[in-house]
């Protein structure tokens, strides 16, 4: 027996993984065994040393020679480099995600507003508690190597690193889901990816499997609206609504109970993009949302979202409104239940590396922090099980917890021993408790932190079926179509006619159609036409339209973020370009400058370097396009097309000057809604301009779009 009991979870050498040790920092040992903190400016994780090395540390002179028996001879199997660089190629790779492969991520900050104590006792939702967060966004279907821009679920994961431990939000941007059962999981996502025998089409539904399964598994229907609609395209993650899809329950420091959903708000608004905006930016920059997402943040312009909370009494049968709470096929509008706004979050930095940090993160619903439970939504209930199953796999092991972007910030000390890539150093002799010999770790009481479940009743038989309230697959659809806006109703008919006339087999359409008759008679009979089909019956219920679930704009929001084009070229107006880029910066948002050929645009005192050319710029890249006056004369072809593009896609196109005259001779109809003319960029020109771009989409424009 030793003389002395010794800390059974004493922390490694405060040394990053490759080594390094933080120079000029403080390094302290918490009581507990608790982890070495590093505070210095130096990140002990990055590659160090002026001199490259082998991952042992071992200086080389040469790494573009084998060791060879002589220069033409056969490579040696000595050559301990050789080896150990082509074995760590080979290896680079790890399994990308089954869904959700094609993601996108940042680093940000969570401050709570402090409201939220009566419902809950997590510590990260006190007033005023900053915590910080990794998120990532993604599309479900897509392999890693997809667009971005698919008619798609996106994801919407959350890792707070909280001083209880790590909580994972792991959402999407819409509310609810195509299954109510995760059981059925494999199914979907086999039903939605690329037919097994050509590997084709990626990233998208528009085929015969996915119609397939939905069409016949009629609780589908609500999310297929869902996915339908623009939702299923957003203009960018920051202008993209969160959801956390199910009910949880939450405690209170007095132990009284409330279900729950959570809501991610944006900031910036919701908005989305056009069916042929997403097209082309599919083809002309597959990394549209990523791209929009870094270069923000980069620029000083983060994305932001307020946390809310919709809150439900915690009763028996679990409803709300006649509305099944574990249903995550469902709902609950918010006229009936107001989201309460309980905090921000705000993403301002980019990944290091992608790899380290994007690809590995490992989200998981497990994740709680005390004040926040799961319940019985056989959805939750699944991925309980499943999300950390995955991480074996992907990560190579249990110990995926240990690398840096999963390591939570609050003290670990596990018992949990060895197993692939185990980093941690381990002390003592008895992992085990009870034990009498290690200064081991004593579990919590509830009144230390320690998460404790409330007790609640369980009991019933072992069956294989849902509840009775599971069984209404439309009315929540037909709720879904009745709160939209005309132009928004034309889009979701689009997009069914679309996908469903990239099917083959005729039955499906068919039985796709009878779906729809029970969610709108209109929406059933206006993509029958599309397709050239009969329309069928159905049975539609009456229901009340809610208003939050709609997307078009009655006032301006904000335009951070929002990048306005503007054309010019040899003659332009440059001290208006001067003028115009300070009001748009003023309010958070980019000025391009867009010209004939490349270069630097010089007149007088002013001059701007030119970031785009017809030859390298689409539409999807500007929220807005401004011509500039002074070249009054200016046509090409390629200009044409650029303003046809943003004048069918119903964006705002501005002029000052003698501007309006490019705008006539490419076609572009002056006097239609959202162009904004003016002698000059003055303020009142710029406020004009601004503030349509506010609204996102001149929607009045798109009746005369249609026409045409």
């Amino acid at each position: 027996m030793p003389p002395k009991r010794k800390a059974d979870q004493a922390a490694p050498q405060a040394a990053g993984p490759t080594g390094r040790k933080a120079r000029g920092a403080n390094t302290t040992r918490a009581a507990g065994g608790e982890a070495a903190r590093l505070v210095g400016v130096q990140d002990a994780r990055a590659q160090s040393g002026n001199y490259l090395t082998t991952a042992q540390g071992v200086r080389l002179p040469d790494t573009d020679h084998s060791l060879k028996a002589g220069s033409r001879g056969p490579t040696l199997l000595e050559d301990f480099h050789l080896r150990e660089k082509i074995t760590h190629f080979d290896h680079e790779r790890i399994p990308e995600r089954v869904v959700h492969a094609r993601g996108a991520a940042a680093h940000g900050t969570f401050t709570a507003y402090g409201n939220a104590t009566a419902a809950t006792k997590a510590g990260f939702l006190q007033e005023g508690r900053e915590t910080p967060v990794f998120v990532r966004f993604s599309t479900v279907l897509g392999s890693r190597g997809s667009a971005d821009t698919v008619r798609d679920v996106r994801g919407f994961a959350v890792k707070f690193y909280t001083d209880e431990g790590n909580f994972d939000l792991v959402g999407n941007n819409m509310p609810v889901f195509f299954i109510q059962d995760g059981i059925k999981f494999p199914d979907i996502i086999h039903a939605g990816k690329p037919h097994p025998d050509r590997e084709i089409p990626q990233a998208q539904s528009a085929h015969d499997t996915f119609w397939d399964f939905v069409s016949l598994h009629t609780e589908a229907t609500h999310h297929v609206m869902w996915a339908m609609s623009d939702r299923g395209i957003p203009r960018s993650y920051r202008t993209m609504e969160g959801f956390g899809v199910h009910t949880f329950r939450l405690v209170n420091g007095d132990g009284a109970t409330a279900l729950a959903k959570f809501h991610w708000k944006p900031v910036a608004g919701v908005h989305s993009l056009v069916w042929e905006e997403a097209q082309l930016a599919a083809g002309a920059d597959p990394d549209f949302h990523r791209r929009d997402m870094a270069d923000g943040i980069e620029a000083g312009a983060p994305l932001e979202f307020e946390l809310g909370l919709q809150l439900f009494p915690d009763s028996a049968d679990e409803t709300f409104e006649g509305i099944d709470l574990l249903d995550p096929t469902k709902l609950v509008p918010e006229e009936l239940a107001e989201v309460q706004l309980v905090g921000k979050l705000t993403l301002d930095r980019n990944p290091t590396n992608y790899f380290a940090e994007t690809e590995q993160v490992a989200f998981h619903t497990g994740n709680l922090v005390p004040g926040i439970e799961v319940t019985n939504d056989p959805l939750m209930q699944a991925r309980l099980f499943s999300y950390l199953d995955t991480q074996l796999t992907r990560l190579g092991g249990p110990n995926f917890t240990q690398l840096p972007i999963n390591c939570p910030h609050a003290a670990v000390n596990d018992n949990l021993r060895d197993g692939m890539h185990q980093t941690a150093v381990h002390q003592g002799v008895s992992p085990y408790l009870p034990n009498g010999i290690d200064a081991s770790p004593r579990p919590a009481r509830e009144r230390e932190g320690g998460y404790v479940q409330v007790p609640r009743e369980i009991e019933g038989r072992a069956v294989r079926e849902s509840p009775v309230s599971f069984g209404d697959h439309f009315s929540q659809a037909t709720l879904f179509w009745a709160s939209m806006t005309e132009v928004e109703r034309v889009h979701i008919v689009e997009a069914f006619t679309f996908e469903l006339g990239k099917c083959y087999e005729q039955p499906i359409r068919e039985r796709m159609l009878g779906v729809l008759a029970n969610v709108d008679a209109e929406l059933c009979a206006a993509v029958a036409e599309g397709l050239g089909l009969p329309a069928p019956s159905g049975a539609p219920v009456e229901v009340e339209p809610s208003p939050a679930l709609s997307q078009v704009l009655a006032e301006p929001g904000p335009i951070t973020g929002r990048v306005i084009g503007v054309f010019a070229g040899p003659g332009a107006d440059l001290a208006g370009v001067t003028k115009l880029r300070r009001a748009v910066e003023a309010q958070g948002a980019v000025l391009r400058l867009l010209a004939p050929i490349g270069g630097t645009l010089k007149k007088g005192r002013s001059e701007h370097i030119v970031e785009r050319t017809l030859l390298t710029t689409r539409s999807i890249e500007y929220d807005a396009l401004v011509v500039a006056g002074g070249i009054p004369d200016f046509t090409d072809v390629k200009l044409s097309v650029l303003l046809g593009e943003l004048f069918r896609h119903c964006k705002v196109i501005g002029a000052w000057g003698d501007g309006d005259q490019v705008l006539a001779a490419a076609g572009i109809d002056t006097g239609a809604p959202g162009i904004v003319l003016g002698e000059s960029p003055a303020k009142a020109f710029t406020t004009e301009l601004l503030n349509a771009v506010g609204l996102h989409r001149v929607w009045e424009r798109a009746e005369q779009v249609m026409a045409s």
